[in-house]
């Protein structure tokens, strides 16, 4: 039996814990618990009780071609090149400002500071910075003799719009390949140079093998954010078709190219009512993210290094 003063400090500890726990409950588990009632229901967000439809809804999501189906693909083509390319770049940032020159504390923060701007902040600036009529990138562009492109009104450049402003936003990824290349022992990057490697074979040989739990963790996150981009395709497709005075202001951008996956989560949820459409929608979209991470946790085995070695035990 417990004494008087261990049950008093439980009671403590339960009192100290009890705003997080009333956090998790409340906006955690009970969303997450409502989501996956929702997703097997009618529920519009207005009647209830809601009533059991069973699979009906996640069957509906592959007949609802006009908008379920493009918004899969735009999200499949974005995972599949803004993942790899804000890799690529902010593994290339971060062995550019690997140095410890003077001065190179100031580089490292005007290089983050773009990812301090909000998301809506920062759509609204792109979307005014690469508006086709007023906007300076293409009046730089005339300058030169450069046609510039209609960018975010136009179905063809929207996305590559959409991948500038996440690559001017690329400073997490940055930094966290930062911390990354800063814990690789100086002594092995010495001993190989001793050895004549240069510095391509420097980094193929010991900084990149040493480097691989921070690729795979960027790796998790980029999947993470680019499966759920949201909302500075809603900003940007809104703000630049306001300003082009047209239909593109509508949610999606011009002829859907901007039309991922969460804002047609959205669409559903907010402008049609279908809560529980909706739901089915944002329950895939969990399993997908789920089987992604799972694949990256698998294969991880074979090629992320752990000091010096690999994961497979």
């Amino acid at each position: 039996m417990k004494s008087r003063r261990a049950r008093r400090q439980v009671r403590t500890a339960l009192l100290f814990l009890t705003p997080w726990l009333v956090g998790v409950v409340v906006l955690q588990a009970y969303p997450i618990l409502m989501t996956v009632y929702y997703a097997f229901t009618n529920f519009d967000g207005i009647s209830f009780p809601p009533h059991f439809v069973g699979f009906a809804n996640f069957i509906q999501a592959f007949h609802y071609s006009a908008y379920f189906i493009p918004a899969v693909l735009n999200t499949l083509w974005w995972v599949g090149i803004s993942v790899p390319v804000t890799t690529v770049v902010g593994l290339a940032l971060a062995l550019a400002l690997n140095s410890s020159r003077r001065g190179m504390g100031t580089f490292r923060t005007l290089f983050f500071l773009p990812s301090m701007v909000p998301s809506v902040a920062a759509g609204i600036l792109f979307a005014w910075v690469f508006n086709p009529v007023s906007g300076p990138v293409n009046a730089i562009l005339g300058m030169v003799g450069v046609p510039g492109p209609d960018w975010f009104i136009s179905p063809h450049w929207a996305k590559v719009g959409l991948l500038l402003l996440t690559i001017w936003q690329v400073g997490p990824t940055m930094i966290i390949f930062l911390s990354g290349l800063q814990a690789v022992p100086k002594d092995l990057i010495e001993a190989a140079t001793l050895e004549g490697a240069g510095a391509l074979r420097r980094f193929r040989s010991v900084v990149l093998p040493l480097l691989t739990p921070t690729v795979f963790f960027n790796l998790i996150l980029g999947f993470i954010g680019a499966f759920s981009l949201f909302t500075q395709a809603v900003v940007v497709s809104g703000a630049s078709g306001a300003s082009a005075a047209s239909s593109n202001a509508s949610l999606g951008g011009p002829n859907n190219s901007m039309l991922f996956y969460a804002v047609d989560m959205y669409r559903v949820i907010f402008n049609q009512l279908e809560f529980g459409y909706g739901s089915a929608l944002s329950l895939l979209l969990t399993l997908t993210i789920a089987v992604v991470a799972a694949l990256l946790f698998a294969t991880a085995r074979k090629w992320v290094f752990y000091g010096g070695r690999s994961e497979r035990a």
